[in-house]
C-alpha cells in the first residue's frame, strides 16, 4: 500500500511572533509564607531558576529566584544567624516585589529587549490581571536556535 503525498504540498514552518506562542503556561508558582526550604525544594523538582510567588486568588505578587536565596543566606555570616536564617525566612521575606510583566501579544523581539533592560531571566505574562504564562531568555534562544524565529 502506498500512501498519497500531501495534497497541500509541505506545510511552512510556524514562527513564533509574540509572546503568546512560546510561553510556558504551567508556570511553578510558590505561595508568600512559604519557608526557605520548601523554596529550594520546589526549584530543585521543577527545575526552574526563579518561581512565580501568587497569592490566594492567582495574582502575582513577585518573583523569588535561586540567586535570591543564595545571596540572603551568603548574607548571614556566623553558624547563628545562618541557622536562624533558615528556621525563619520565607518566601516573602526574600522575593523581588513587582516582578517585570508583559501581556501575551507583545512582540518576541520587544520581551527579548524588555529583558535586557530589565536585566532579567524570565518575564511573567499577565492577562486581565492573572498570571498566564512565564517565558525565559532560554525559551526565546532555544526559537531561535531551532529555527521558530525568523
Amino acid at each position: 500500500m502506498t500512501t498519497s503525498p500531501n495534497p497541500k504540498g509541505p506545510r511552512e514552518p510556524h514562527h513564533a511572533r509574540t509572546v503568546r506562542d512560546l510561553m510556558t503556561t504551567e508556570v511553578v508558582t510558590i505561595a508568600p509564607d512559604a519557608p526557605v526550604a520548601q523554596i529550594i525544594q520546589t526549584l530543585a523538582d521543577s527545575h526552574v531558576s526563579g518561581i512565580a510567588v501568587i497569592d490566594l486568588h492567582g495574582r502575582l505578587l513577585g518573583v523569588l529566584s535561586a540567586s535570591d536565596v543564595l545571596n540572603a543566606e551568603a548574607e548571614a555570616t556566623d553558624g547563628e544567624s545562618r541557622d536562624r536564617f533558615w528556621a525563619t525566612a520565607t518566601v516573602r521575606d526574600l522575593m523581588t516585589r513587582k516582578p517585570l510583566t508583559v501581556g501575551p501579544d507583545l512582540d518576541l523581539k520587544e520581551a527579548a529587549l524588555q529583558m535586557d533592560y530589565g536585566d532579567v531571566h524570565r518575564l511573567f505574562v499577565e492577562k486581565d490581571g492573572m498570571l498566564v504564562g512565564v517565558i525565559s531568555r532560554s525559551d526565546i534562544n532555544r526559537a531561535f536556535a531551532t529555527g521558530l524565529l525568523a
